[in-house]
């Protein structure tokens, strides 16, 4: 299956200034219903995750593949690499980076507000990509980023592969203490898959995203454990993710 592929620049700066590189763009061979966003792991770019999009048998898709800004991360005891956000060890007591969560987020949403509105709009990830689309769709249900300014695109589903739910602790209550948060929660499918040989994200990790989402009101979580699968993605983990989105947009022709 062929697919046009192009890359473009971009100016975008992060809140502490840092600049965000490249975004990769695989275009839909049929008729496009839907345009997703996909978010690369830690250290990664745009362009891995677009090589692996276009093989999947889903052409009435755009993906959207940007890069992260290189930044120093304190994972890495501060050595600089692309990166959604700042992230320390990946523990219980981890503490989020706002200020980066929101510029990636917004920067996310950019991207998906030059899309027609007849086409469903959606975000996906894999490890650090996939927090920050869950991320997003938080800030989708509450209808603001954790600055309080306004989040104003409308996401149709969200894909989260290897990676955790940044600010889960107190997602519950913020979502109860607004009806309309709690129905645009209710209203998203969310798909997160993990494995349980995982030695970067641990698998809990993944697994308490998933109970967390659903403890919040996310109505439509789907959580995929992989026996013995570690930090990589398998063919069919993205299969699964093919028939989900397929099902979940309403989307013709994708066999």
């Amino acid at each position: 299956m062929s697919y046009s592929h192009q890359s473009m620049g971009s100016g975008s700066r992060s809140g502490r200034g840092h600049e965000f590189g490249r975004t990769y763009v695989v275009r839909p061979k049929g008729k496009h219903q839907a345009t997703i966003v996909w978010l690369h792991g830690l250290g990664d770019n745009g362009s891995s995750s677009s090589q692996l999009l276009e093989s999947l048998p889903l052409p009435n898709i755009k993906w959207i593949c940007p890069t992260a800004p290189s930044r120093p991360v304190s994972l890495l005891g501060g050595f600089p690499c692309t990166a959604w956000f700042d992230v320390g060890e990946i523990s219980e007591d981890l503490q989020d980076d706002i200020e980066g969560l929101d510029a990636s987020a917004a920067h996310i949403a950019n991207l998906l507000s030059a899309e027609p509105t007849d086409v469903k709009v959606g975000i996906g990830g894999f490890s650090m990509g996939a927090a920050i689309a869950l991320y997003s769709t938080t800030c989708y249900a509450l209808g603001r980023y954790g600055t309080g300014h306004p989040y104003t695109i409308n996401l149709r589903a969200t894909v989260g592969l290897s990676g955790w739910l940044p600010g889960w602790r107190s997602l519950r209550s913020k979502i109860e203490s607004s009806n309309e948060a709690a129905r645009r929660a209710a209203s998203i499918p969310v798909i997160l898959s993990h494995g349980t040989s995982d030695d970067v994200v641990p698998y809990r990790f993944g697994e308490k995203s998933a109970y967390s989402l659903a403890m919040a009101g996310f109505r439509q979580v789907v959580f995929k454990p992989y026996e013995g699968l570690g930090h990589y993605t398998v063919p069919k983990e993205m299969e699964e993710v093919v028939h989900w989105l397929a099902s979940r947009l309403g989307l013709e022709g994708w066999r």
